[in-house]
């Protein structure tokens, strides 16, 4: 496979850039990079962020806003900073206000919880940035406008819906996660449309794909890659940030963390492979400063300089199982986004607490074999294996039948879309869970993909909208109207927050962690996964990375309340028998 370094003059050949990727993988940073080394050419650049995890004001070190600031350094370099969890405020508010009063305050609940999850923030995100999209003024003024974070192939097929903006949605019952949200926005239609054209002409736009040489980001990329090329949006880079390009033979860490990339880099598939591929090598320090902004694409070799390795003093996994195990809990939650180790670390406790004699059920939609294989076979533990996709058909099938006694078929198409939706699997994978706990009555249940606070609550607003108004689809089961109070039973649930010490994954499970407060569960525990910091390396790069782990290290610390385990990154995949060594 042939990947060049990533050009950021060769890549803005149009006056828009989108920047997506699964979160962590350093869309920010190289959406700076790019942004800096064009306007150091002389360009004029409007660099907009619309991340909710964004760390664009410690990457430049100055206060920024959703108007733009000139960046002093940087001649020709305006920020904007959008903030969608504000915008999503403001927006639900809007929309709820003149319903207040007028219907029972359980319906106004339940509205509230649908125009409060991530659906909701992409749309506010969406509004705010197409303001600048479609902004005749500053297209004539910039010679190129940057976005930190491009709209989901989800949000974009929304758009394009007529129904998406009948009004219907104010008086629908059935049940669906997150209806509503485009109902007060007639007004800006035009623009929207306008919006969406833009992004799918290739003479205007280019959408690069910023993965990781590692398998869960890569596939991330493919999925959206496929939902864009769906779109007609065809023009797009793939950019690999993070590739170790040499290594320290006598370093075993190092060479492990070599071969392992490069292994996940030959398997990437070949609708990507079609893209232009492009590379960011690995940087051992972290993407704040203006100096470090401009050494990451500068290829210099530039590194930090290492001082003595400080190891956390933090406690270990085997410290948390102790506890779970002592506590006596039945439920157990590994929370996280994506491609943080959540399933791992989920398999690890499992096997930790049946060493200590404890019959376990492992949850897990990874379909990854080797689960069940080192797991399912030993007596005391089994696993379950959840069908992500069956279950979110199923509940789709669910929704649709009894929406279709009350709808129109244009209609029907918006709720076809929004089940779609990362909060509707949320919901059709917690019902298969319900339902295995339900039946587990002498068994600790671990799960290694667990619904937010927002999913948590919806459900419990659409309980409680039943009670009053008979529902038309999409009915809270028995078993998970048993469950939901046990969540928010500290003594029977054990909810463990699982990051990496890295910006966008710490700021993403704070999220989570707040989101988790609003629905009224407690989290106790905090693990932090493939830390450099706690592992055997002699390799002067590696240690200087785990130098720059150290600040987010003491961020866990300092949230947790002392409360957080740390996992050496391993060199080896972790596997079988291998998972005891997480412990």
């Amino acid at each position: 496979m042939n990947i060049s370094l990533y050009d950021p003059a060769k890549t803005a050949s149009t006056k828009y850039l989108f920047f997506t990727g699964k979160g962590g993988v350093g869309k920010t940073s190289i959406a700076c990079a790019t942004a800096v080394a064009l306007a150091d050419a002389g360009e004029k650049i409007l660099l907009v962020s619309t991340d909710p995890a964004s760390n664009l004001q410690d990457v430049f070190g100055v206060s920024l806003n959703d108007a733009g600031v000139a960046i002093a350094e940087v001649p020709g370099l305006v920020v904007a900073n959008l903030d969608p969890l504000t915008a999503a405020a403001e927006y639900r508010e809007s929309v709820i206000g003149a319903y207040r009063g007028k219907l029972p305050d359980s319906a106004i609940q339940n509205v509230e919880e649908q125009l409060s999850g991530s659906c909701t923030v992409e749309i506010a995100a969406f509004n705010a940035f197409s303001e600048f999209l479609t902004n005749a003024e500053k297209a004539e003024k910039f010679d190129h406008i940057i976005f930190d974070t491009a709209p989901t192939g989800h949000t974009l097929r929304m758009l394009q819906l007529p129904s998406a903006w009948s009004g219907f949605i104010s008086e629908s019952k059935h049940g669906a996660s997150c209806l509503g949200q485009l109902s007060g926005l007639e007004d800006k239609k035009e623009m929207y449309k306008k919006a969406v054209h833009t992004l799918a002409d290739s003479r205007l736009t280019t959408l690069i794909l910023v993965t990781r040489p590692e398998t869960a980001p890569i596939r991330e990329a493919q999925r959206a890659s496929h939902e864009l090329e769906a779109l007609e949006i065809r023009n797009q880079v793939l950019v690999i940030n993070g590739l170790l390009e040499t290594y320290d033979v006598n370093d075993a860490v190092e060479t492990a963390l070599f071969k392992k990339q490069q292994s996940a880099v030959q398997e990437i598939p070949h609708n990507l492979v079609k893209q232009s591929v492009t590379m960011v090598p690995l940087r051992a320090y972290n993407i704040t400063g203006l100096d470090n902004v401009r050494q990451l694409l500068s290829y210099s070799g530039y590194t930090t300089a290492v001082s003595t390795l400080q190891r956390p003093d933090a406690y270990a996994l085997s410290d948390v199982v102790d506890e779970i195990e002592a506590s006596n809990k039945k439920v157990i939650f590994t929370m996280g986004k994506g491609g943080v180790g959540k399933t791992t670390i989920a398999a690890a406790i499992a096997l930790g607490l049946h060493r200590k004699g404890r019959k376990v059920r492992l949850a897990t939609t990874d379909p990854a074999d080797h689960l069940n294989l080192v797991i399912g076979q030993q007596e005391g533990i089994s696993v379950s294996h959840i069908d992500e996709k069956g279950e979110l058909k199923k509940y789709q099938e669910e929704v649709l039948t009894k929406a279709r006694q009350t709808m129109p078929e244009d209609d029907l198409e918006y709720v076809k879309e929004d089940l779609r939706s990362p909060c509707t699997q949320e919901i059709a994978v917690f019902r298969a869970f319900a339902d295995i706990v339900a039946k587990s009555r002498d068994e600790i249940v671990v799960l290694d993909t667990a619904p937010t606070g927002h999913t948590i609550l919806l459900l419990e607003s659409t309980q409680n909208y039943n009670q009053q108004i008979e529902n038309s689809g999409g009915a809270v089961s028995d078993a998970e109207k048993e469950l939901l109070p046990r969540l928010k039973d500290s003594n029977e649930t054990e909810v463990i927050i699982v990051t990496l010490a890295e910006t966008t994954p710490f700021y993403e499970a704070k999220r989570l962690l707040d989101d988790l407060k609003r629905a009224g569960l407690a989290v106790r525990w905090w693990v932090i996964n493939a830390s450099y910091s706690m592992a055997d390396t002699k390799s002067d790069f590696l240690r200087a990375k785990a130098t720059a782990e150290l600040q987010w290290i003491h961020k866990v610390d300092n949230i947790s309340d002392g409360q957080y385990a740390i996992i050496p990154w391993k060199p080896f995949e972790v596997k079988g028998e291998k998972l005891l060594e997480l412990l």
